[in-house]
């Protein structure tokens, strides 16, 4: 949980550096929040069957749209890659496997020029 909220008290910064399991625990718990939010639009009928977006689950995911965003960003800086290799997701189905093949990659060992390897220290 405090992995979570370490990312959303960090919403807005794109810049050091992210460790895999920051990363992950918040795309893993952004997931379980989704599917309940999912399932509880579904029951109370705000769920747009065309769209296959309901109204707290479409809020919730413009909530942590620049957390997400921010998080994926320090993710690549670890791994020693600009942010702007998220661009890379133009690009139908490459973009999506590329990126998924940098954010499971270890850090980049002791410093780059992003900053200090995270990797054993939470803040």
């Amino acid at each position: 949980m405090n992995w979570y909220f370490g990312v959303l008290k960090k919403y807005t910064v794109f810049s050091g550096r992210a460790q895999r399991a920051e990363y992950w625990y918040f795309v893993l718990f952004n997931m379980l929040v989704g599917v309940g939010l999912s399932m509880i639009d579904q029951a109370t009928g705000t769920l747009d069957a065309e769209t296959g977006v309901g109204l707290l689950g479409g809020l919730y995911s413009l909530a942590v749209l620049l957390p997400s965003l921010g998080v994926s960003v320090r993710r690549l800086h670890d791994t020693d890659r600009s942010g702007w290799w998220m661009f890379i997701l133009l690009i139908p189905v490459i973009g999506v496997i590329a990126l998924l093949v940098f954010f499971v990659q270890d850090s980049t060992a002791g410093t780059n020029e992003y900053g200090d390897n995270p990797k054993g220290v939470m803040k």
